[in-house]
């Protein structure tokens, strides 16, 4: 007995004597004081971290550890920094303005890490994309969508038809390649033309190729609701492309829009959680927002008049023989997405009035006013048409995670993040802290397949935010939708400061990222 109690103080004292050896006598940087939330979903702690070079190398109690520098988070809170998976930044980031390529747009939101290429508009040359990003030098971590949209152009172009086998064989091996380049997955953008001219069967024909190489389909639906009831129709065709495509499906920014969706959110969220209860993989994204943002040709020309491209759909705005087709079907589409005062113009000459007031200053009515907007250059639009409940109803569902869309013109581009804190956590909650932060990072890291990242843990990259749970807030609005958030006191991406002591440091240490596609998925 005496020898079984000395072998386990043994055991002990080896255990004590490996977790020393392990522990850095010092680091580069040591977060000292913090409250951890750690992007697993788990309990916060307070907790110091560690960080030498790149990775952190230690979380725990520093005791008398040493550093180069040391971070005071005493009532801060420390957390991996949050990743957007869906953004259309690729213009920021591969600008030749560097200010432009320092991402602040995302950095003062705790966003490090980022996706772009959503919405079907991915270019297929992956490699080159990330070649050109790794010369220029980037604020943030970013990786890459090959898309439907950029493939089904280059082989068919604008037009409303579909693929020849030929044409078919040839995208898929373009999807294949861009996979194989390091694409996170397969986009698709359906509700857009020329897009929405495929049918199903395609989509999944080039799904399959993403799937075979470890990744998945992300999908803007083909209607979001917005007046023609076609909600529940487009969540079950994503169903079908990742079953049918075998592989998991992410659906982005997911909500019930427009008129003819009451009760839409539960009949969808009921439908996608008896997938998930089949044993498929199927998540989403969302935004805290009651508006949606596109542009005025998006959302309220009819698709018809897109065959062949904007100089085509130009030419059939202009024709007489079509106005009185086009004025009911635009008519339409304005009631659908909750009429011309729900609607907001936010670029262009009219920037932030309602379509309402600009057909009144114009002398025309609603649908007129829009058709000549489309005419004359186009505008982006907001368009107010999500309740509330909705709104509430994805977010609390554990396969939601957080997004911005971010796009020109509307908030949700500087302020998604704390915007969602501010409302959701901190004055009405309806997230924990930790579930925010889980689904903000950690969540979303292990849907996308993004290696060590999103999670404070040892070995993983130090991309790191300590933010003030009292004064993280956004400060965009749709007036004044350009205005960076706060709160955010120190960033660290890939262990080096872009923000410190609330101040960006106006460096570029962020990285283009590749996805490693399983072994032998792309052999000769």
């Amino acid at each position: 007995m005496k020898r079984f109690a000395s072998l386990i103080v043994a055991a002990f004292a080896f255990m004590a004597g490996a977790a020393a050896a392990q522990t850095p006598e010092r680091v580069d940087i040591l977060i000292r004081n913090g409250v951890v939330i750690d992007g697993t979903g788990g309990a916060r702690r307070n907790a110091d971290v560690g960080i030498t070079g790149d990775r952190i190398v230690f979380i725990g109690n520093a005791g008398e550890m040493r550093a180069g520098r040391t971070v005071d988070a005493s009532s801060l809170v420390v957390a991996p920094g949050f990743i957007d998976p869906h953004t259309h930044s690729l213009s920021d980031l591969r600008s030749e303005d560097a200010m432009r390529r320092r991402a602040l747009n995302h950095i003062t939101q705790g966003v490090t890490t980022i996706l772009f290429g959503n919405d079907g508009d991915g270019a297929f040359e992956i490699a080159a994309q990330r070649e050109r990003l790794e010369r220029l030098r980037i604020g943030v971590n970013a990786g890459a969508f090959v898309g439907f949209g950029a493939v089904r152009e280059a082989v068919i172009g604008e037009a409303d038809r579909a693929p020849t086998e030929a044409e078919l064989t040839r995208m898929r091996g373009m999807v294949g390649q861009a996979m194989c380049e390091g694409a996170f997955g397969f986009s698709a953008g359906l509700y857009y033309a020329p897009q929405s001219f495929s049918e199903t069967d395609e989509v999944i024909a080039l799904a399959r190729e993403a799937g075979l190489r470890g990744g998945l389909y992300e999908s803007h639906l083909r209607s979001e609701g917005a007046g023609n009831g076609r909600l529940f129709d487009a969540v079950e065709e994503a169903l079908r492309i990742g079953r049918e495509a075998d592989l998991p499906v992410h659906i982005a920014h997911i909500k019930a829009a427009g008129q003819n969706t009451d009760g839409e959110a539960e009949r969808v969220i009921s439908r996608i959680e008896a997938e998930r209860a089949a044993g498929r993989r199927v998540t989403a994204d969302q935004y805290p927002w009651r508006a949606s943002g596109t542009r005025v040709s998006n959302a309220l020309m009819p698709r018809w008049t897109q065959d062949g491209g904007d100089a085509a759909m130009r030419r059939r705005l202009a024709d007489p023989e079509l106005q009185t087709r086009l004025h009911e079907e635009i008519t339409r589409l304005i009631r659908g997405r909750g009429g011309p005062q729900a609607l907001l113009i936010t670029s262009g000459e009219h920037r932030g009035r309602y379509l309402g007031d600009v057909a009144t200053t114009l002398g025309v009515d609603p649908a007129e006013a829009a058709r000549q907007i489309a005419l004359g250059g186009d505008a982006r639009l907001a368009s107010f048409n999500m309740q509330e409940a909705d709104i509430r109803a994805f977010m609390q569902r554990p396969w939601v995670v957080t997004s911005s869309d971010a796009t020109t013109g509307h908030p949700r581009r500087f302020g998604t993040f704390p915007s969602k804190f501010v409302l959701y956590v901190r004055e009405t909650p309806l997230l924990t802290p930790e579930e925010f932060v889980h689904r903000s990072s950690g969540l979303t890291a292990e849907i996308f397949g993004i290696a060590e990242r999103g999670l404070l843990r040892e070995g993983y990259f130090a991309d790191v935010i300590v933010f003030d749970p009292r004064a993280f807030a956004a400060r965009a609005t749709y007036e004044q939708p350009e205005e960076y958030s706060v709160g955010v006191i120190y960033a660290l991406v890939n262990g080096q400061f872009a923000i410190n002591n609330a101040q960006s440091t106006n460096q570029l240490h962020g990285r283009a990222l590749a996805k490693t596609p399983p072994a032998g998925a792309c052999a000769d």
